[in-house]
């Protein structure tokens, strides 16, 4: 079949992506075609790729995330589907020594002919799979994918197991593991060529891999291997150069005395510069090339970028129990974060801006870490490479998440194919902390009730076809291949097990799965959490766009398909009725739940950074979402901040002040996570509602560094004033809150109207806002897109508070505005 010019056109200037000498990378991105198996009718011939199948549906099929539509679409996973392209490949291609075509991941179980061969059989999204197709090529060239539903193999799988496994039949199947459902997301079990797939063509041989290994800093000297892997044996004579910053640092001819295709440099850079959080210091990262010649011809080259630092797990015996902290060049750093799910159900939606947003969210909230969560996936490589840029730390977890999973040896191979693959992948990021077997699954078979009603022999097996992974293959990997530290499962205890409090990393989910209140996070403190949430309702604009008939309504059967918890309308209301006034009407109803989920976390939050350095680290779930919908997010599916991430910006600040009533006692905290101690003066003053100060006390003070001070006491019992009509501001430093003294239904806020002058910007707007009141929690809100620089704030009486909002939109702005004094709506 001939190909056309344009086609050919196409395939020329993709193939330009990746420059690298001798080593041509073709990419096969467009003109595929996507086909339903079982009449072979067309779907689509303009498919992209990276493709999912239900994306290219998407023109003929109700859009998944809006009403109840995920329900009708779960036909799309029990059908087969087929890719196919064409493509065209010069004499000068073909004469190449070696051809490689590489499918970077495809979703899931698929069969791969070309021209008419079957070349591969694939059965893990996870993997990378590459195949010498030199033999199989010709100028014009067909390729086919027949991705098959995983629903029939699952189920003989299953049935070929002696024993069932927890929880169901996604544990036999390599792939994201939130596609089959989760109580924050659909079940929309995607398949597709969810990766690039290219062709490499090269003579001779190229460079498969280098690895930067960091063996120590001393006296401001970095001491580094490059670990240099080629893609076959060789004997010969070989010229090496490592550059760092586009200067020669090191060169040397070799020449192994028996066939080698790896080989080590090693070699030092002076006056280093580390890479730290970007809390701590600069997240500097180092250019570095390594450049391999044969007879002063250069074969192959690769440039990576990566950063001089260590990072510890400090996981030792005390007189607590037993720490759970992490040193980033050697120093003790507090990690401030969230738990990070994919983006998106249908992955190949993502593009590089949405990382580039979102974590520029993660950096704005003054975050240092995201734990990438085990039930999702390895996320692509410019995820980690922002977070290389932007100093944020990776607690990575391996893609197993609250399950047991099987045992046999192809699944056992298979799964040490994909850890080595992916720790080979990511290790040189300076961003990655951390290795996490998994999620939830050993503390799950030893408190969910997992065991009942197995025999002992069956429980052993189970158990060993865990150890076999967990405890035997994934640190055995981890220590042979990187520096990094690896953790057999979060959480090491849940809040089935007491010693939570006092032992490893914690899930502490008595608030909301178990209704204990707030209250709890400030009685109950874990050496690090890496786990605990609560639900609010997204913005107005993901409401209305999962309600069909475009209104906030919260009541209809659309939204409700979009609350994946059982109990979760119900919690939210119980929460609310402790702690909030209960609005009678939608959007107020909306508004109070972002403020109950930020109000709860923020206690949560708050408590853990006041016990340090006994707690070293709060990761909340969740940071986004994967749909719109009700969940535990602090960003919406839209990229709305919701309440909770304006104040985790807030709670988050190197600098925090930090107020808890115990027993009548006003107690004032500054936790200081900076590496200098800060000496400045100190003002505390009470006063009611309309500005009159009733108390005031200033002194100068010292926050230590990288530490947790108490400041100040004072006895309310002693004071003449109603606890509910006051409330305290506090200043240290540059830093200074608004606090008050009582839950927010028990304040007598008074109902005094808002002012504000709008003034256009270059960016978008400026507001003026004022009372003549102390106003609670005001929200500001537009009719056009865009993101506010602070909202869900406190106002103090006759002080102006200046907001920027930034959009792109080119209709004009009109804004409005919520607050929790008497719940008006402007």
């Amino acid at each position: 079949m001939r190909i056309s010019l344009l086609l050919v056109l196409v395939i020329f200037i993709s193939s330009c992506k990746e420059e690298r000498p001798n080593v041509e990378r073709q990419y096969l991105e467009s003109n595929w075609s996507l086909l339903k198996e079982a009449d072979y009718s067309l779907i689509s011939d303009s498919v992209q790729v990276p493709s999912t199948v239900h994306k290219e549906l998407l023109p003929l099929i109700k859009h998944p995330f809006q009403g109840n539509n995920e329900d009708s679409l779960q036909w799309i996973t029990e059908e087969n589907w087929v890719y196919k392209t064409y493509f065209e490949l010069d004499q000068q291609t073909l004469q190449k020594e070696n051809i490689e075509l590489h499918f970077e991941g495809i979703d899931t179980y698929a069969s791969i002919e070309l021209n008419g061969h079957e070349i591969l059989e694939t059965d893990n999204a996870f993997l990378n799979w590459q195949v010498d197709v030199k033999a199989f090529l010709e100028e014009e060239n067909e390729l086919y994918i027949t991705i098959k539903s995983p629903i029939e193999i699952e189920e003989q799988k299953a049935a070929a197991n002696p024993y069932t496994l927890p929880e169901g039949n996604r544990v036999y199947t390599r792939k994201a593991q939130y596609q089959y459902g989760w109580d924050w997301g659909p079940k929309l079990n995607t398949m597709g060529i969810w990766k690039p797939v290219y062709l490499e063509a090269y003579d001779d041989f190229k460079i498969d891999d280098v690895y930067i290994k960091q063996n120590f800093v001393q006296d401001s000297i970095a001491n580094l291997t490059a670990q240099i892997k080629l893609s076959d044996k060789r004997t010969e004579l070989l010229h090496y150069k490592i550059k760092v910053n586009d200067s020669l640092y090191w060169e040397q001819d070799y020449q192994p005395k028996a066939q080698e295709d790896e080989f080590e440099i090693h070699f030092e850079i002076p006056q280093v510069q580390l890479w730290w959080p970007h809390n701590i210091g600069e997240p500097y990262l180092y250019d570095i090339e390594v450049l391999v010649s044969k007879e002063g011809k250069l074969i192959d080259s690769q440039k990576l970028k990566t950063g001089i630092r260590t990072i510890e797990l400090v996981n030792e015996l005390d007189e607590h129990g037993t720490s759970f902290f992490f040193k980033v060049n050697d120093v003790p750093v507090y990690m401030k974060g969230a738990n990070y799910i994919p983006q998106n159900s249908m992955q190949d939606l993502v593009t590089d801006n949405h990382y580039e947003k979102l974590l520029s969210d993660v950096k704005e909230a003054n975050m240092n870490m995201l734990r990438v969560w085990g039930g999702g996936i390895y996320e692509k490589d410019i995820f980690y490479e922002k977070c290389d840029e932007k100093g944020i730390l990776i607690w990575q977890d391996f893609m197993f998440a609250c399950a047991m999973y099987p045992g046999d040896a192809r699944f056992r191979e298979s799964v040490t194919n994909e850890i080595t693959q992916q720790i080979t992948r990511l290790r040189n990021h300076s961003s990655i902390a951390l290795w996490c077997g998994n999620n939830e699954t050993s503390e799950a078979w030893h408190n969910w009730g997992w065991q009942e009603g197995r025999s002992q022999a069956e429980r052993d097996s189970i158990w060993e076809d865990y150890r076999a992974i967990f405890q035997i293959a994934m640190p055995k990997y981890v220590s042979e291949l990187t520096n990094e530290p690896y953790w057999e499962s979060s959480p090491e205890y849940g809040r089935g097990n007491p010693k939570y409090e006092f032992e490893g990393d914690a899930h502490d989910w008595r608030v909301w799965h178990d209704a204990y209140p707030f209250e709890h996070f400030e009685e109950h403190i874990p050496r690090f959490m890496s786990e605990f949430g609560f639900q609010s309702h997204p913005s107005y604009e993901a409401i209305r766009y999962i309600n069909n008939d475009g209104t906030i309504n919260i009541k209809s059967e659309d939204y409700s398909s979009h609350q994946k918890h059982a109990r979760g309308n119900e919690l939210i209301r119980e929460y609310m009725e402790r702690d909030f006034p209960v609005p009678t009407n939608d959007e107020d109803y909306v508004y109070v739940s972002q403020l109950l989920q930020a109000y709860g976390i923020s206690k949560g939050i708050q408590a853990h950074r006041r016990a340090k350095p006994y707690n070293m680290g709060t990761l909340y779930w969740q940071l986004n979402d994967c749909w719109p919908a009700v969940s535990w997010s602090s960003i919406d599916y839209f990229g709305n901040w919701k309440a909770l991430h304006y104040q985790v910006k807030r709670d988050f600040e190197n600098v925090m002040i930090s107020n808890v009533v115990e027993n009548d006692t006003l107690k004032t905290y500054v936790v200081n996570d900076g590496m200098e101690d800060i000496t400045s003066g100190f003002t505390i003053a009470i006063s009611d509602f309309y500005g009159k100060e009733l108390y005031n006390e200033s002194f100068v003070g010292t926050a230590g560094m990288n530490s947790s001070n108490e400041f100040h006491q004072l006895n309310l019992e002693k004071l003449d004033f109603d606890l509910s009509s006051v409330y305290v501001f506090v200043e240290f430093h540059t830093s200074q809150i608004t606090d008050v003294l009582v839950r927010p239904k028990e304040l007598n806020l008074p109902n005094e109207n808002l002012e504000w002058i709008s003034e256009k910007t270059d960016q978008g707007y400026q507001l003026t806002i004022t009372s003549d009141a102390f106003t609670k929690d005001v929200f500001f809100y537009s009719n056009v897109d865009g993101h506010f620089s602070d909202n869900f704030f406190d106002l103090q009486p006759q002080k102006d508070k200046v907001i920027l909002f930034k959009t792109e939109s080119k209709e004009e702005a009109a804004f409005n505005f919520k607050m929790l004094n008497g719940l008006i709506t402007q």
